[in-house]
């Protein structure tokens, strides 16, 4: 599926802890808590908005370029999978 045309690549998923649910994701860009994303890889394609995220395991409200974030995500994803901002 291809991506819509306001979508914006902010990162890659860069590892994925499936016994809590949490992504790692290293930024290309800002985000915040509120912010939609989508990711996609694989056979996978949901978005799921921000609702919290962690930089160190420190709760954090937004986090810039260059940042790796932990967010808990709804469904399992993999190392590499792309990640977008709505």
């Amino acid at each position: 599926m291809a991506t819509k045309e306001k979508e914006v690549p902010i990162g890659i998923v860069s590892n994925y802890f499936d016994h809590v649910g949490v992504a790692a994701i290293k930024l290309k860009t800002g985000l915040k808590k509120g912010d939609k994303i989508r990711i996609i890889g694989g056979d996978l394609d949901f978005e799921q908005t921000i609702e919290s995220m962690q930089i160190h395991h420190k709760v954090v409200l937004e986090a810039k370029k260059g940042d790796e974030i932990g967010i808990k995500l709804k469904q399992s994803v993999r190392k590499g999978y792309r990640v977008f901002k709505k």
